[in-house]
């Protein structure tokens, strides 16, 4: 079965290789410390330290294997393309029937999404709701509370 693809913007794929150089070189050598000094304490059977020392460390290894996996099914999001319709790496605007206020949102793949800063996922209601429209056109988007009315104003 083929993975699902990972979309991520040039910055995204920088951030996750960083961590994963920083797990690989700095926290894999600092569990691996405080594992043994754990062991150096004595019976580890009854030994908390080298319990937590463990867990963090299946935590850590876990992290890497999930990092090299998302980088391998990699999918770079072009966010110089200029385009009439809303795409992954698009910056769109949209107006909310009956409010005045404009709202901003770039498409990005999940690993990139944080809502907070107007980066939604392709894969959210309103990011897939807004794929394939164009500037003028309404979607509408089924939340927790009802229903949302965008109105698409602009696409960058």
């Amino acid at each position: 079965m083929a993975e699902k693809p990972i979309f991520l913007t040039p910055a995204g794929r920088a951030k996750l290789e960083a961590e994963l150089e920083t797990l690989r070189t700095v926290r894999r050598a600092q569990v691996a410390e405080r594992i043994h000094s754990a062991k150096e304490e004595g019976d580890i059977l009854e030994n908390s330290a080298y319990d937590e020392a463990k867990n963090e460390q299946a935590f850590v290894e876990g992290r890497i294997m999930t990092i090299e996996q998302m980088l391998k099914n990699a999918v770079m999001i072009d966010e110089t393309r200029a385009s009439d319709i809303v795409g992954i790496g698009s910056f769109v605007t949209v107006m909310e029937r009956g409010d005045d206020d404009d709202e901003v949102y770039q498409i990005v793949g999940s690993a990139e999404a944080d809502p907070t800063r107007g980066r939604i996922s392709n894969e959210s209601p309103v990011g897939r709701a807004l794929l394939g429209k164009r500037v003028g056109e309404e979607v509408q988007v089924k939340i927790p509370d009802g229903v949302r009315h965008l109105r698409i104003t602009e696409i960058r």
